[in-house]
């Protein structure tokens, strides 16, 4: 609907108005959406901001022990003892919404064993460092789920926000400026034909009564 070249009729203006008032519906919902949005995604980000600075950490010291028992034991014998893992973490990945977002739910399930390689030919550092990378593991999967949900909450809020601003600030405006400019044609137009309808009763009563005085 163009809004700039809309005839000023009244068919017209019901159907302006009830574009206006489903831009101001549309705008109520979407900003619930946002509020909720908001909280939610200040509650994710923070629980994330804690995880992350305490992974962070975990994960450098695995591998700065990961680094020294290279260095003990060298590349090869390195390679070696990862090759004996058999097992590891299994992780299951549900999907649920909110607000329409779609987040990932992460549970993990099971974990290496404590040593999977012979004591043989290895040493302290590579225990050190194997037990690190077991600590680690188990914080991975919350922290992905985590920083996942803070970005696919934090992209639909920034749709969001922009929808919001387009209809509170360019398509209900427009709307509103179409409705008065209709309404102002049509009482504009009422009042001449209003004047008209007088004109002609005026000169028909003069008409009137210039026959009876001739008369």
């Amino acid at each position: 609907m163009n809004l700039q070249q809309i005839a000023p009729t009244r068919s017209n203006l019901m159907a302006v108005r009830r574009a206006l008032a489903f831009a101001r519906e549309g705008h109520d919902i979407l900003d619930r959406k946002r509020e909720v949005l908001i909280t939610e995604l200040l509650r994710v980000s923070h629980e994330a901001t804690e995880l992350q600075a305490r992974v962070w950490p975990m994960l450098a010291e695995a591998y700065q022990a990961l680094q020294v028992a290279q260095l003990e034991l060298g590349r090869e014998h390195l390679e070696w003892a990862a090759l004996s893992v058999n097992k590891t973490i299994e992780v299951d990945v549900t999907l649920h919404s909110i607000m329409g977002v779609v987040v990932p739910s992460i549970t993990a399930q099971g974990a290496p064993p404590d040593l999977s390689y012979s004591l043989g030919n290895t040493t302290v550092a590579l225990d050190d460092a194997a037990r690190r990378f077991r600590e680690v593991l188990v914080e991975i999967p919350r922290l992905a789920e985590l920083l996942t949900t803070t970005w696919r909450l934090a992209r639909d809020l920034q749709t969001t926000q922009r929808r919001v601003n387009a209809l509170e600030h360019i398509l209900i405006p427009a709307y509103e400026e179409a409705v008065r400019t209709i309404e102002s044609a049509l009482e504009e137009r009422e009042r001449e034909e209003l004047f008209r309808m007088k004109r002609v009763k005026a000169l028909r009563s003069d008409g009137e009564r210039g026959t009876a005085a001739g008369a």
